[in-house]
């Protein structure tokens, strides 16, 4: 929502976060925020919405907006994964490619384009990230390579090298995107970090626990929905209650086996995962956090047209036909 009342001095920019699964995209925002807004695990594909993340600089608002990893796919879950990488870049003054500087360059930079099948680019800049896992990177031909990435996308301005491991350029390149911010008035309020709520974040803190403990495929093919969420009203005379809120969310599985995991021996798993995203949970409301979790089987949820809207996907354009109730 538009700010009325600004100062005249205020800047903006909007920057998509764009690059295949597992480059560092959650990483990058994380640290230009400074904080852990996105989830972030070491397993590819853990995020699955686009999210808007904010953070000031002076009178700059800079406006991350984290993207899934976009992939070659023909399962409607990840369909829709893609659908939300590629509007991504819609209302983007401009779009960070993150390249693994681990993997093969130009092959990340082809494949891309390929699966980015959208010619609505504005100015990119290629992020070079993890070079704190390449021995001798200052000695890498990039100049080189960003001439045949060029020419292979001709929108792409400059490349930086970067890590968020080590810090390498995070700062120069915060000082680029001020430096890029046009004047204009900011969109979101003082202290806001992001355009989704605390519930969505909760559901977010919880996977991304799931995902850190399962192991193997199991976390791909798994989903958190909440139940209730229920903030706490102050009590009569009482202005700061100990407990902000009563959450109840469940885990969603394919099959009885996943469940049995999930869960784990006399409730081990469960428990841990809800200890980890629960600490979480009460980092970002600032207070006690009553979580309950369940896991419930829910066959072939990952085509299942209702859940998939819960959780903020809503059909793409090449979807499958998916009109199963829950």
């Amino acid at each position: 929502m538009l700010i009325e009342h600004q100062h005249p001095d205020n800047k903006t920019i909007m920057v998509a976060v764009l690059g295949a699964p597992n480059v560092g995209k959650s990483s990058i925002v994380n640290y230009l925020l400074g904080m852990d807004l996105s989830v972030v695990t070491s397993k590819a594909q853990t995020t699955r919405n686009k999210i808007h993340c904010v953070f000031t600089v002076d009178r700059t608002e800079i406006v991350l907006v984290d993207t899934p990893g976009l992939h070659k796919t023909n399962q409607e879950l990840n369909k829709r994964l893609n659908e939300q990488a590629r509007e991504g870049v819609d209302g983007a003054d401009l779009n960070l490619l993150l390249i693994d500087l681990t993997r093969p360059v130009l092959g990340q930079l082809q494949d891309f384009k390929d699966n980015m099948e959208s010619e609505k680019f504005e100015k990119t800049w290629i992020i070079f990230n993890k070079c704190d896992r390449v021995e001798n990177y200052q000695e890498l031909p990039l100049s080189l390579v960003m001439d045949k990435m060029q020419e292979i996308m001709p929108e792409i301005e400059r490349g930086i090298v970067v890590s968020t491991k080590d810090g390498t350029n995070m700062h120069k390149l915060t000082g680029l995107l001020v430096d890029e911010a046009q004047p204009g008035p900011h969109y979101y309020d003082d202290g806001s970090v992001s355009n989704k709520n605390q519930r969505f974040f909760a559901t977010e803190y919880i996977r991304e626990q799931a995902f850190e403990l399962l192991n193997a495929e199991l976390p791909y093919e798994l989903a958190v929905v909440i139940d209730e969420y229920k903030d706490m009203k102050p009590k009569h005379g009482e202005e700061n209650p100990k407990v902000k809120s009563h959450i109840s969310a469940s885990i969603l599985v394919n099959r009885p086996s996943q469940r049995a995991i999930v869960v784990g021996t006399k409730g081990g798993m469960i428990k841990e995962i809800g200890t980890r995203s629960r600490k979480k949970i009460e980092a970002m409301v600032g207070g006690q956090v009553h979580l309950n979790l369940h896991v419930k089987v829910s066959p072939k949820w990952m085509k299942n047209n209702l859940i998939l809207e819960e959780i903020g996907l809503p059909r793409a354009k090449d979807s499958n036909r998916v009109w199963r109730s829950r």
